[in-house]
């Protein structure tokens, strides 16, 4: 049996690209986005309430990595990216009908878009369905998890002088919190574990309107190099 879905909403992201998404929710607070409504879910009646709730569930699809053949292994960052293990053991995107789930903070409710923080979506995923987080039946204070049983370890994040004044500067005309958003992105160390980056390879990814590079001087030790506006595609 087929059911047919269709998304209920667009998400409008500060991350342009997949590379530097935090690969959980809520491990960069300052990641912002807004949740376009498509019709008919465009109208204040399909929100009214939502206004009482501080956080939401929301399943989406994986629009950039959906694929025709299910795979059973996947290979998912938490281990290194070079062990396999079952497709259901891991929250890795290549999923069997590409639906991904994110507990994300509700800041502001308006008739038709949702002003979202903590994200950790692409710009432009499709949101099949909203669901309003009850942290009585939702938090389940004896799990465990021997696979992710902690946030990763967040590495030291500096800056070359020029490229924090620029993102300074952007911060404000975004009226963004810019800075802590590059911080806490790159803090997670988005490169592939297996990589051991030599210090002149930079680095790169897209955040709002902004092409963002940075190196590793060191091996656990990121340097931003460079904030400006992304060239045009």
């Amino acid at each position: 049996m087929q059911h047919l879905v269709s998304p209920v909403g667009i998400v409008r992201s500060c991350f342009k690209e997949k590379f530097a998404i935090p690969r959980q929710p809520h491990l960069a607070p300052a990641a912002r986005g807004v949740l376009e409504l498509l019709p008919p879910f465009n109208q204040g009646e399909a929100v009214q309430g939502l206004e009482q709730v501080s956080h939401v569930w929301l399943l989406f699809l994986f629009h950039q990595a959906l694929e025709d053949k299910p795979r059973l292994k996947v290979r998912p960052p938490r281990l290194g990216g070079n062990q396999s293990v079952g497709v259901f053991s891991t929250r890795a995107t290549h999923r069997p009908n590409g639906i991904g789930q994110s507990v994300v903070r509700l800041d502001k409710v308006e008739p038709g878009r949702l002003h979202l923080s903590g994200i950790d979506l692409l710009d432009g995923t499709p949101v099949l369905d909203i669901k309003p987080y009850v942290p009585y039946a939702d938090c389940v204070s004896d799990a465990h998890n021997a696979m992710a049983d902690a946030a990763p370890q967040l590495i030291p994040v500096e800056w070359h002088g020029d490229a924090l004044s620029s993102a300074h500067q952007h911060a404000q005309r975004l009226n963004e919190p810019l800075v802590e958003l590059i911080e806490q992105c790159l803090a997670q160390d988005p490169r592939p574990a297996y990589q051991q980056p030599e210090p002149e390879r930079r680095y790169g990814a897209r955040f709002w309107d902004l092409d963002v590079h940075w190196h590793y001087p060191e091996l656990g030790r990121i340097r931003v190099l460079d904030v400006q506006m992304a060239s045009r595609d």
